[in-house]
């Protein structure tokens, strides 16, 4: 069979995983199950919890000990077993422990995939930069393709979509054995757990621009968690004043826009980064997220449709506008000594941090403004708008950086601030 095939399945699998309870499973948890806000938003934090030091981890056993495709192949099964035993939980403190067993096993796979993926295309002899987000591309189909199979096979209150995931994560888990042998490269220089973390990258704290760059990062990865964990819960919030409506039926099939915008504005970030540089780039990211929470809360599964629509069209902008360019401006920063522990800081902080601070954040914001179980999702969403709006408001004050239209093409350019 095609290796770039083969590789385009294990990427589709990668997500389809993933896909299949990260978008769901508040509504699960809040109607089905009734947590609290906090509970769901204790849940999503296991995330950020385990990106602190988990795919690190797993990077050294990669690195020196273990083939990277045995690594990711024993992560997804250990990770489909976890999610069988959160199927038959129903206390909201140990399901939060459990998903935390299956995000410490489940949030390495996503660098060990991306790994693997190199290893391979390598030895054939493609190349990575070209050859790869083809690839890539195929992991977000794959999570937006069981999104719309939780939400047709309505399974998107009840714990099938956690079993639908663990079966999927144990094919993938078999099929990662299947894949040639990415043999661990014994380098010279031994790699400490520190530099795996990013943590050595630390020194770019002493450049202003790269400590506002990095906290602004937090911020704003805080901000991810926040649609992912309670979307489904707003959605299905209309079932009495709009039952008939496509959003209250499929919600997670509205929900899905979000993603498929995510994949056609990865395109358009080569020329936003050359025509504006950075810092507009992360301004129309920051607005992006002020108009996404703020239409969901003036929108409605019936007249007000189209503002839901907007702003599942509008996250594919605040998302990627902060993620991958993000990276990339990390990449250009960086000194080409800590380039990849760079790239592990600026994880540490979006998604650790960031993810932890934006699970439980939200989780709060939800309970202050919910009484005897119903939810003011109006003044939900307005409060996570104001809080965009002050990053927006802050950033282009204390952010200083000088766009250089011409620096993006020669490679490592450092500008002055």
């Amino acid at each position: 069979m095609n290796i770039k095939f083969r590789l385009i399945v294990m990427n589709f699998l990668q997500f389809f995983v993933w896909g299949a309870w990260l978008i769901s499973i508040g509504g699960y948890l809040g109607g089905t199950l009734h947590f609290k806000g906090s509970e769901i938003g204790a849940v999503f934090s296991t995330l950020g919890i385990a990106s602190l030091f988990m795919p690190a981890l797993m990077g050294i056993v990669a690195d020196k000990w273990l083939n990277a495709e045995r690594v990711l192949g024993f992560c997804h099964i250990i990770g489909a077993v976890m999610l069988v035993w959160a199927s038959t939980v129903t206390d909201p403190s140990v399901f939060f422990w459990v998903m935390l067993l299956n995000s410490m096993f489940y949030m390495p796979t996503i660098a060990l995939n991306n790994t693997v993926s190199y290893i391979v295309l390598e030895q054939k002899g493609f190349d990575i930069v070209k050859d790869f987000p083809p690839i890539r591309v195929w992991g977000t189909i794959g999570f937006i393709a069981a999104m719309w199979i939780v939400d047709l096979m309505g399974w998107k209150s009840s714990n099938v979509q956690l079993l639908f995931s663990a079966v999927a994560g144990l094919a993938l888990g078999i099929y990662s054995f299947s894949m040639p042998q990415c043999t661990p490269v014994k380098s010279q220089k031994e790699k400490s757990f520190l530099v795996s973390l990013g943590l050595d990258a630390f020194v770019l704290f002493k450049q202003r621009k790269m400590f506002i760059f990095f906290v602004f990062s937090m911020f704003l990865g805080a901000a991810l968690q926040i649609t992912n964990a309670f979307g489904g819960s707003f959605l299905e919030s209309f079932t009495t004043t709009h039952p008939d409506s496509f959003g209250v039926k499929h919600p997670i099939l509205l929900l899905s826009i979000s993603q498929i915008s995510e994949t056609l504005f990865i395109l358009t970030i080569p020329f936003f980064l050359r025509k504006f540089g950075i810092k507009k780039v992360m301004m129309i990211s920051i607005l992006a997220w002020v108009f996404r929470f703020g239409l969901f809360a003036i929108g409605d599964p019936g007249s007000g449709l189209a503002l839901l629509v907007l702003s599942m069209i509008i996250y594919g902008m605040a998302f990627d506008f902060f993620n991958i360019s993000g990276s990339l401006f990390v990449e250009k920063e960086s000194p080409s000594s800590i380039r990849a522990s760079a790239q592990g800081l600026f994880m540490f902080m979006t998604n650790g941090i960031g993810a932890m601070f934006g699970g439980y954040g939200a989780g709060l914001v939800v309970d202050y403004f919910t009484t005897n179980g119903i939810t003011d999702w109006q003044s939900t969403w307005f409060a996570f708008a104001g809080y965009a709006l002050v990053l927006a408001a802050i950033f282009p004050l204390v952010f200083r950086y000088r766009h250089d239209p011409e620096g993006l093409h020669s490679g490592h350019h450092h500008t002055t601030i």
